[in-house]
Order: structure tokens, then C-alpha cells, then sequence
């Protein structure tokens, strides 16, 4: 946590220590500076749950933070109907955590197209076959499915369905967490308002 003078935003800090995590990276640990949880609400009868899993950081800049999914799934569902959204980054490698609260709102479909590209061909035939979300009656539903795609497109490239999109999560509040042996951990928050962000620190 920079004692000096901080960045007017909270972008050059989350550069500085996703580039560490990363560094921490090792090949023989299933630790990934990718990985986030993403938190959304769904509407459940007449009570807003909170429901979280893990997705992966594919992009990011001042805009938000990008990730890729299925549309109809879960998540996609629920940020359509109530955009408002929270990411967590643990790296426990480094005793550190950023916790992210924004609204998401879909990426561009040149920006899925483009990433889609990017993906292994058994990737891109698995975003065809996957009804993500959805029960199925056996995994050899599944692996039916990803031979049809398969076949379908046996001469020819993978191209991005209709139904998979990413998300953008535009941070109205960032919060940096450096863990001490001590337990008097350091908490520094950046906050987005009209006048641009703003910092403090919390006790731990």
C-alpha cells in the first residue's frame, strides 16, 4: 500500500498489483490473478438473493472490468434485469484483496467476436453445445451437442454465437486490502463520484 502521495485514481494501483499477482503465478499451484468472484442479486419470490461465483478477468482499463459468458446463464440473466454488481480478486499469494462494486452493462459485439476468436477451437464448440444454467439429463446430452457443433462446423471457423457476450463492470468503488501479520490490515477505498474519486482509508 503506497504511503506517498496516491494516484488520483484507482487504475494504477489495481495495474501495479494485478502485475505482481501475476508475477506470483506458479506453474505447479492451481493459483490463477485471473480468477474473481462476481456477485449478483436475483429476485427469488418476493426477496433480492445475493448469488456468487467464480469468473475470469479477460480485459480491463478505466472503462471496468470484462468478462465473458453466456448471456441466457445465470449471471447474464440476472445482470440484465439488475446490472448492479461486485467482483472480488484474492491473492492469497500476496495477502492482498480488491473488492470492485459497479453496474455492468454488455461489451460491444466486436469486442465478443474478437475475444471469441481468441479461444481454443474446443472452447468455441463448447459455447455452441452449453445451454449454460440449464439442467440436463446426463453429461451425454452435453457431449452430443458438442459433436453436433463439431460437426456443423467440421470445414469451417468457429464463429462467436448470438447467445455468448461479455459484460463490463463500470467500479463506482474500489477497496484495496493488505493483509498483516498484525491482523491491522490496511483497507484504502476509492469512490466515484460527480467531482471524480475520492479516497480514505478503514480501520481493519
Amino acid at each position: 500500500m503506497p504511503s506517498a502521495a496516491l494516484p488520483p485514481t484507482p487504475f494504477p494501483l489495481f495495474d501495479e498489483w494485478f502485475a505482481e499477482a501475476r508475477s506470483a503465478e506458479a506453474s505447479d499451484r492451481p493459483f490463477s490473478a485471473t480468477a474473481m468472484t462476481l456477485s449478483t442479486v436475483a429476485q427469488v419470490e418476493d426477496q433480492w438473493r445475493p448469488r456468487s461465483r467464480m469468473v475470469l478477468l479477460k480485459d480491463w482499463d478505466e472503462r471496468g472490468f470484462v468478462f465473458f459468458t453466456h448471456t441466457d446463464s445465470d449471471k447474464g440473466r440476472e445482470l440484465a434485469a439488475h446490472p448492479y454488481a461486485s467482483l472480488v480478486f484474492h491473492w492469497p499469494e500476496l495477502e492482498r484483496q480488491i473488492r470492485v462494486e459497479g453496474v455492468a452493462a454488455p461489451v460491444s459485439r466486436s469486442e465478443v467476436e474478437a475475444y471469441h476468436a481468441t479461444r481454443p477451437r474446443g472452447s468455441q464448440l463448447g459455447a455452441w453445445a452449453s445451454r449454460q444454467s440449464r439442467p440436463i439429463s446426463d453429461r451425454a446430452e452435453l457431449e452430443d451437442a458438442v459433436a453436433r457443433a463439431a460437426e456443423r462446423f467440421a470445414d469451417a471457423e468457429v464463429p462467436a454465437p448470438p447467445h455468448w457476450g461479455g459484460f463490463r463492470i463500470a467500479p463506482e468503488r474500489l477497496e484495496f486490502w493488505q493483509g498483516r501479520r498484525s491482523r491491522l490490515h490496511e483497507r484504502l477505498v476509492y469512490s466515484r463520484g460527480e467531482s471524480g474519486w475520492t479516497t480514505e482509508l478503514l480501520a481493519p
